[in-house]
């Protein structure tokens, strides 16, 4: 027995010296590899965090807080604390990949000094990961002050979202037009559009007048935005919400669309971007529907793919199911360019003459367009496949007013013709009349 227990315990000294011996070697031998892991693993976060920021979309609220703001007109409180409780609740909804920043024009300077009065424009929290409670803390701080600098606000909001290949977005609130001219804001925002930075401005107008209107439309089409009359506050938190979470995906991926020959087989589009292919000389048709109240924005682009014929056109064209023509939009080349694009838009007026559908919601009026091309090509080219074509289709909320820019269009089709053809034969009635009467009295006298 005792032996044996001799005999055990040397065994189980043995079991002991190679499990140490063995256990340093192990973790030596682990050691380098697993800090090799652990650095692949860090520099795999660094890069993709790196991407990430280089792609996050970007968006910076430019909020009015000039001395007009103290109107009590917004759901009986002053526009100023309408747009504080409608950036709270932004904030609070503001998805966790875009960064935002918030820029303030007129927040500062309370003297006559014009100058000095134009350049009041500070990046109030800087655009980046959103910490809410210090963004809340700096709203919350806002006083109307002073002047309206909207040209200048635009250009260092310009420069807030430089960086990265992500989508950038102006979102700017004012409740009037611009105070610093000459320095002029659609100028500016044209200047924008022009650097090629994929730059959107968007632009909301606090209980507006029409000089109001007119200036932020000018500022958000030449971006290719919208413009929005907001008279309550749920409005404005409700747009900009929808504005920002618009920045997360801006970019579509076209679809395949095949037009056809007539209206009544033509596909039906909603809002997006469309591919399709057309032969020369050929026209397509497709259907979008339009509610009350809603502005169909269309545009269409087809490439020369190869050698064509100078003089050259393109046509798009908006026309009810019956065929009665509402809008067109025509652009013409002669070989300098290898793209010819052209658009059109067409707002629907809500005067509550519409039917209603069993939701209680207007019936909505399908436009027929028709895409047509004036292309031709010499003998030795061959024209198929057809011509590319990439049609973009939206429908925005339309003009609160008659007076609103873009209202007419540039003349509804025949009804357009019809009324200037009956103004002039008045007006040569007329004429032709006093005409009469001028030889009659000259001959009695």
């Amino acid at each position: 027995m005792i032996i044996r227990r001799r005999l055990a315990a040397v065994v189980c000294g043995l079991l002991v010296s190679l499990t140490g011996g063995l256990a340093p070697a192990t973790a030596a031998a682990d050691g380098p590899a697993t800090s090799e892991t652990s650095a692949e693993t860090s520099e795999t976060s660094a890069e993709t965090s790196a991407e990430t920021a280089k792609d996050a979309p970007k968006v910076d609220l430019v909020l009015d807080v000039s001395g007009s703001m103290r109107a009590r007109d917004i759901d009986g409180q002053s526009r100023m604390s309408a747009a504080k409780q409608a950036f709270n609740e932004v904030l609070d909804a503001v998805p966790q990949e875009v960064q935002l920043g918030i820029r303030t024009l007129g927040a500062e300077y309370r003297g006559d000094d014009r100058k000095v009065g134009c350049k009041d424009t500070r990046a109030l929290y800087p655009v980046g990961p959103v910490d809410r409670t210090e963004a809340k803390t700096a709203v919350a701080t806002l006083t109307p002050t002073g002047w309206t600098p909207i040209g200048p606000a635009l250009l260092k909001a310009a420069d807030d979202l430089e960086g990265g290949d992500g989508a950038r977005r102006i979102v700017l609130i004012s409740d009037g037009e611009d105070t610093c001219q000459p320095l002029d804001p659609c100028e500016v925002a044209r200047e924008l559009a022009a650097k090629g930075i994929h730059l959107t401005v968007d632009t909301l107008g606090l209980v507006p007048d029409a000089k109001t209107r007119t200036q932020l439309s000018c500022i958000a089409e030449a971006t290719g935005g919208t413009y929005t009359s907001v008279q309550h506050k749920d409005e404005l938190s409700g747009r900009v919400k929808q504005l920002v979470h618009r920045t997360v995906e801006p970019s579509l991926t076209p679809e395949p669309a095949k037009g056809t020959d007539s209206c009544e087989r033509a596909p039906q589009l909603k809002p997006g971007l469309y591919t399709d292919r057309e032969e020369f000389g050929e026209h397509r048709f497709y259907k979008v529907d339009v509610r009350p109240g809603q502005e169909l924005r269309a545009s269409v682009s087809v490439a020369a793919d190869r050698a064509v014929n100078d003089d050259y056109g393109v046509q798009l064209r908006a026309s009810t199911l019956r065929g009665r023509e509402i809008v067109r939009g025509e652009a013409t080349g002669d070989g300098r360019t290898d793209v010819l694009s052209t658009g059109l838009r067409y707002p629907k007026a809500d005067d509550g003459s519409a039917a209603e559908d069993a939701d209680g919601e207007p019936v909505p009026e399908t436009v027929c367009l028709r895409v047509s091309n004036a292309f031709s090509a010499p003998a030795s080219v061959k024209t198929a496949p057809g011509l590319p074509v990439e049609l973009s289709v939206d429908v925005v909320d339309g003009p609160d007013e008659a007076s609103d820019a873009a209202f007419l269009g540039l003349g509804h089709g025949w009804w357009f013709l019809i009324a200037v053809t009956l103004i002039g034969l008045l007006a040569g009635l007329v004429w032709g009349w006093i005409s009469r009467w001028r030889v009659t009295v000259w001959r009695t006298h």
